[in-house]
């Protein structure tokens, strides 16, 4: 497994194993299954898990507990993620200890390496997505002051956010002081955000990604095959119009390439991913064995021919325009 350097931090395998196929978020599987999937992906040499508690509802950081007993294997890092979403100022810090607290119990470990901040940071309030979104001048005012206190505190490692959307607020959050020090950027071949979409905006994540760079941030490249939209087939009943529909629909020049390559649409995907210039790190939303083992032999390959590469782009690209546009 390929080792790289993750911004500030510390070295990090090419690959993570994601938690939202752990958690049953992209289709069904087992806790068995999904406890020995982990642990293939760390003996594999994957360095870094990525949970959350809306996982499943708390199943992908169970999993973790059952996989490794509250002892992680040398070398091997933990992130978790927190939403503070329709919370005041003063109740911000205590919902990150309660969170942390919960999710350090579920896992049973002691200390988590990487907190994120879950969901995006908005210009301002939106009542219709208070839950899954926090306010810059709540992020500014008591998210940033309580993520660095739990930091100086020894509870956590580092801390981070989800970068998606919203260019101007992600300008501000990558320049202020303390700055995050590690970003989950979109990193898909349509470079497309999916259901996480919230704005008519549009937004070059490769520059985001980019700007983080520029800063030392460490980079998480997220939505490698865009929740199901750039695979052989959608493992999951999906609305006609949901994103990852429209995605998989837009896809089918990526699917007939793969196929004359000789290999699946998610392994092609997976590879673009792995080869985009500034991505520290591909997290993978894998739930099973099978699907880590394609994702394990896109990583021994290296980065994709330049050729192979000229192809993906020369179909791809007019596709990401013509989104642009639309």
């Amino acid at each position: 497994m390929e080792i790289r350097t993750f911004g500030r931090l510390w070295p990090v395998s090419a690959l993570t194993i994601g938690g939202g196929g752990l958690g049953q978020v992209w289709g069904p599987t087992s806790r068995d299954e999904s406890v020995a999937t982990l642990r293939q992906a760390v003996d594999s040499g994957i360095s870094l898990i990525d949970v959350a508690p809306s996982y499943g509802d708390g199943e992908a950081e169970a999993v973790v507990g059952d996989a490794f007993g509250g002892r992680l294997p040398d070398g091997v890092r933990v992130c978790s993620k927190v939403h503070v979403g329709g919370y005041e100022p003063s109740e911000v810090d205590a919902t990150l200890r309660r969170s942390l607290d919960e999710s350090l119990r579920r896992m049973q470990i002691e200390h988590l390496d990487l907190f994120l901040l879950h969901g995006q940071i908005l210009p301002s309030a939106d009542p219709e997505r208070m839950a899954w979104t926090t306010p810059l001048d709540l992020y500014e005012g008591a998210v940033r002051p309580a993520l660095q206190d739990l930091v100086d505190e020894g509870r956590i490692g580092a801390w981070g956010i989800t970068a998606v959307q919203f260019p101007d607020v992600l300008a501000s959050v990558f320049t202020s002081d303390p700055a995050p020090q590690a970003v989950q950027v979109i990193a898909n071949v349509l470079d497309s955000p999916g259901d996480m979409a919230w704005s008519d905006d549009t937004v070059d994540h490769r520059a985001v990604a980019g700007w983080a760079r520029e800063r030392g941030i460490g980079i998480m490249g997220i939505r490698a095959v865009q929740a199901g939209g750039l695979t052989d087939s959608l493992d999951r009943p999906l609305e006609p119009g949901h994103p990852a529909r429209v995605d998989f629909e837009r896809a089918a020049p990526l699917r007939a390439l793969a196929d004359a390559l000789g290999e699946s649409t998610a392994m092609l995907a997976h590879h673009y991913a792995l080869s985009m210039e500034g991505v520290d790190t591909v997290v993978l939303g894998v739930k099973n064995r099978e699907e880590l083992g394609e994702c394990l032999r896109v990583a021994e390959l290296g980065p994709l021919p330049d050729d192979v590469l000229r192809q993906v782009e020369d179909l791809m690209a007019p596709l990401r325009e013509a989104a642009d546009a639309g």
